[in-house]
């Protein structure tokens, strides 16, 4: 374990301890636009502001909320609350990502965690992706589901006739707003989808942890599964609501 991703897990873990008593009332509170387009929470920024602590002698941070902050070479990519429209909802689907590109352009640290159950994805370059908990040393290779019988489709609001063509291959899924946490999971479904205008923060670490999974990324969406045919299909499904 290299040491950027422990010093991303006490961060992470530092995180968890905050929550651990529930929500302080002005964490609620919004305050203005962030990098990332959307209005950023105190409790994005309190989680922000713990990473910028533990993380900034790494390289420079680019935050969803504050964008660019520091210096260093090594360009560090965080979402503080990755699904933070569920958290202020009090929905247990959220977590944080975070993933370091190093001088040469290459992201060779990704770190995705759940903070709602403390589940932990972990890979660096030229490993293989590893499952483990925030308060635990061990580590393994993520759980699968052989049968899985749902995907994650993120964004599924806005494509009403792909439902459909969904559903009519009885290709199941959930939407539970978290990007970064569901292509975390991806090798537990039976696929992710996502479609429309994707951003640099909910991706880089997620995407990283996919590795040895089919993965399809266009401008326009982004498909990852353990099983070729279930991408292939989905991608033919996609084409053929554009024709």
């Amino acid at each position: 374990m290299t040491p950027f991703i422990e010093a991303t897990i006490k961060a992470n873990e530092e995180i968890s301890l905050a929550l651990k008593n529930g929500f302080e009332s002005h964490w609620f509170d919004k305050t203005e636009i962030g990098a990332g387009g959307d209005i950023s929470s105190r409790l994005d920024l309190m989680a922000e502001s713990i990473f910028i602590k533990h993380l900034s002698t790494f390289g420079h941070i680019d935050s969803e909320e504050s964008g660019v902050v520091g210096g260093g070479a090594d360009k560090i990519i965080i979402d503080p609350i990755d699904g933070s429209a569920n958290a202020l909802s009090l929905f247990p689907y959220y977590g944080t990502s975070v993933a370091k590109v190093n001088t040469e352009g290459v992201l060779d640290n990704a770190i995705v965690c759940n903070l709602a159950n403390g589940d932990l994805f972990i890979t660096s370059l030229g490993e293989e992706t590893q499952q483990g908990k925030l308060f635990n040393n061990t580590f393994f290779t993520p759980h699968t589901a052989p049968n899985a019988e749902i995907g994650l489709f993120e964004k599924a609001y806005k494509y009403p006739q792909l439902i459909d063509a969904l559903d009519k291959e009885k290709l199941k899924f959930r939407s539970p707003g978290a990007v970064a946490l569901s292509l975390a999971y991806a090798r537990s479904v039976s696929y992710f989808l996502f479609m429309g205008e994707f951003r640099i923060y909910d991706f880089a670490a997620g995407l990283a942890l996919c590795e040895g999974l089919e993965v399809i990324v266009e401008a326009d969406y982004v498909i990852v599964s353990k099983e070729k045919k279930i991408t292939q299909k989905i991608e033919l499904l996609i084409k053929n609501q554009k024709l």
